[in-house]
């Protein structure tokens, strides 16, 4: 019998380098605490932002991925063209097909590189970095480009209290390589659809269509809505258990990580979970949301890439990162720092 031919990739993979691009509109709390009845007072204390960056009109989901990882590219010293795989982790694509990554690949010189999205809310990132792990060391690309980026403004109604004053809009990118030793521990990942409800969409397509072509004016534009108390819970005592898994897996312990970088969802929960993982004051927490906001999928290499400028000595150590949001799903690893 003929036996297939089959690749071989390399060993190990790892992150080798950031980039990020941020909204270039700063939006501080007393811009929206009108339209919610509130203050900047209590947007602080619920979720520890100050402001959050935002994206004129004229910026798109793709314009933010493509400065994002173009950044990445060149600090990693390669050229676009190496690059054989892009994957982009965004919920906010302004069309169902085709997918933000085709184009973004097309503007960053990657050639004919295979590009596809990933519509796995906050935890988008951590899935994309399992899979170009996987992707490397499976032989079926020497580098992958890994894009979170989200526009979430477009999706906001200013007047809702659950979850709009949250959002942000930014794009972090990674280019993931072959390595020579474990940068990239297993990913453990999975969802949970019983909570399916609990961050959601107030409008569906079918709603769209039913109105004709123009958008129905008895319909209001669809926007992000959230059951903030139960996300909250989710988030804090299943997601420690994940990330105590994924330190698990890695085979090492808080002591021997050098940066905690989770989904930057709400400061909170940031802390919480620091607490519920007792990790010792060395760890360095990435807190990108206090002047980022909410970024879903581009929250983590966001954070991550602040972390660098702002604690080059964190260079080549540990860093646990989980990402968690609406499906809900969760996705967490250990990651060598570029």
């Amino acid at each position: 019998m003929t036996e297939l031919t089959t690749a071989t990739g390399a060993r190990y993979a790892r992150i080798l380098s950031y980039g990020a691009a941020r909204g270039d509109l700063t939006v501080p709390n007393d811009d929206l605490v009108a339209a919610i009845d509130s203050s900047d007072e209590w947007i602080r204390q619920r979720t520890g932002i100050e402001t959050r960056k935002r994206a004129s009109a004229e910026v798109g989901v793709v314009d933010l991925a493509v400065e994002a990882g173009a950044e990445a590219i060149e600090k990693a010293g390669i050229t676009p063209d190496r690059i054989g795989t892009v994957i982009v982790s965004t919920i906010s694509n302004n069309v169902a097909t085709p997918s933000v990554s085709t184009l973004v690949a097309e503007r960053l010189g990657a050639g004919t590189a295979p590009a596809y999205d990933v519509n796995a809310a906050c935890a988008g990132f951590a899935y994309g970095i399992g899979q170009a792990d996987a992707l490397i060391r499976g032989g079926l690309a020497e580098y992958v480009l890994v894009i979170g980026a989200e526009k979430l403004s477009d999706f906001v109604d200013p007047s809702d209290r659950s979850i709009s004053f949250l959002l942000g809009d930014g794009a972090g990118a990674a280019v993931v390589g072959p390595s020579e030793e474990p940068a990239i521990s297993p990913t453990v990942w999975g969802s949970d659809g019983s909570h399916w409800s609990s961050i959601w969409m107030t409008a569906t397509t079918q709603q769209t269509r039913a109105g004709g072509v123009d958008w129905p004016t008895d319909i209001e534009w669809p926007t992000m809505r959230q059951d903030g108390p139960t996300v909250f819970r989710w988030a804090v005592w299943e997601m420690a258990k994940v990330a105590k898994l994924a330190l698990e897996r890695a085979g090492v312990t808080v002591d021997d990580l050098a940066a905690f970088v989770p989904h930057q969802a709400n400061m909170r929960i940031v802390d919480e979970l620091a607490k519920q993982l007792k990790l010792p004051e060395s760890v360095v927490i990435g807190r990108d949301i206090r002047t980022t906001g909410n970024t879903s999928a581009a929250s983590i290499p966001l954070a991550t890439h602040r972390l660098l400028e702002e604690h080059p000595e964190l260079s080549g150590g540990l860093a646990l990162q989980i990402g968690f949001g609406a499906g809900l799903v969760y996705g967490a690893q250990v990651v060598r720092l570029p």
